[in-house]
């Protein structure tokens, strides 16, 4: 038992650190920027050892969007005076933008996948289409979130889903049990926030 968490420490880390700040998202927590910056610390390393590099490369992206996010949300509860930062919809002419920003995203991110490692001379990666799709879905999500957009948990729903069964295919097993309860919170998280949404268009 020692010797098996000695060998998983960080995964395990990594993983109550995510599950603290899936707490703090769903709760409106400002906090939920610091939790999620460290967490991301320990997967970055992690998927450089799995080589999924999408992955990787996508805690960089979290690193950076957790302080931008912690800027904005201090800003935007101090703009409307309010303990919390309030919750937008997303509406159908910035869906689009942002559908059509994810598809640009996609195509890049997978360009990046299937040469970038035989020029740089690194094992290619595992599941570059689905690997391109997640970290897409995890950029678009994580900037909604820093907006607060509602919508942003129903992307999640969808790519917590998909990530399950790719790390279930790594043999990485405490992840897919993070990711699968990732799912299911996200489906709470949307209706806590709506629900949250309306009670301030009440105010």
């Amino acid at each position: 038992m020692t010797q098996w968490l000695l060998q998983h420490w960080m995964e395990l880390t990594g993983t109550v650190l995510s599950l603290i700040y899936l707490y703090f998202s769903v709760r409106e927590n400002i906090w939920l920027w610091v939790t999620g910056f460290f967490s991301s610390l320990f997967y970055l390393i992690i998927f450089f050892h799995e080589r999924l590099y999408a992955d990787m490369g996508l805690q960089v992206y979290y690193l950076i969007i957790s302080i931008y996010g912690w800027i904005v949300w201090t800003m935007g509860r101090q703009r409307s005076g309010r303990k919390k930062m309030p919750i937008r919809k997303t509406g159908i002419r910035k869906g689009l933008i942002l559908l059509i920003a994810g598809g640009g995203i996609y195509l890049i991110v997978l360009l990046i996948l299937l040469k970038l490692p035989a020029k740089i001379d690194i094992p290619a990666s595992d599941l570059p289409y689905w690997d391109a799709f997640t970290t897409t879905g995890g950029i678009v999500a994580t900037w909604m979130l820093a907006k607060k957009y509602l919508e942003h948990w129903l992307i999640w729903i969808i790519v917590d889903a998909v990530s399950s069964g790719m790390y279930l295919y790594k043999g990485l097993n405490i992840t897919v049990l993070l990711y699968l309860v990732y799912t299911v919170v996200a489906v709470v998280g949307y209706y806590e926030w709506r629900q949250s949404m309306i009670k301030g268009e009440k105010l």
